[in-house]
């Protein structure tokens, strides 16, 4: 470290919250390698999950929170089969949909790694059942591609591009485009 740079530090020692701001714009900005670019506000932070076999991300801002899968669920007569039934959440009444048998690709699993993601929707609360969660995913911004690769899972319509990095390929589920399709808000059997 340089002695401008470790006198900058030691300025900041008594704002420890200034101190770790700009102790990550460091760390950030050696991870781009980008001299002088602030790269803070290109980054996109999602929750990694899985389907079946294949691995998507959603927007953080897209799911209020994540549960284990409850252990009672109340089944609704008349549903659809990927509707799951009601379960008793902290005092509220939240419906659960299987994520992955909604896409046609089989129920997912009830296994211990099974969890719920809570979509961030006044209008249509639901839960979610996915495979697994892998946690917080970050991109950047210019890792984000329009494309995506065809999923086996029929998940095609609700994806809003991917992150590339490396070999590695995360396309985007899009909780809004899901909640809206009038095939998700016909829960009920015809």
């Amino acid at each position: 470290m340089t002695t401008a740079a470790g006198s900058e530090l030691r300025a900041l020692r008594e704002h420890p919250f200034e101190l770790l701001r700009e102790l990550e714009r460091r760390s950030r900005l050696a991870l781009t390698g980008s001299p002088g670019e602030d790269v803070s506000t290109e980054e996109w932070v999602g929750i990694g999950l899985r389907l079946g076999n294949e691995r998507f991300v959603v927007a953080r801002e897209d799911v209020r929170e994540v549960l284990m899968l409850p252990s009672t669920l109340t089944r609704v007569p008349g549903a659809r089969a990927w509707v799951r039934g009601l379960a008793n959440v902290r005092g509220h009444l939240l419906p659960i949909a299987d994520l992955r048998a909604f896409l046609g690709g089989g129920e997912a699993g009830t296994g211990r790694t099974a969890r719920v993601l809570v979509a961030n929707s006044v209008e249509f609360p639901v839960g979610l059942v996915v495979d697994e969660v892998y946690g917080f995913r970050r991109f950047l911004q210019r890792e984000r591609s329009a494309g995506f690769a065809p999923t086996v899972i029929r998940a095609d319509r609700y994806l809003d591009g991917a992150f590339r990095r490396g070999l590695e390929v995360w396309p985007v589920f899009s909780l809004e485009r899901l909640l809206q399709s009038r095939e998700f808000q016909r829960a009920a059997e015809d």
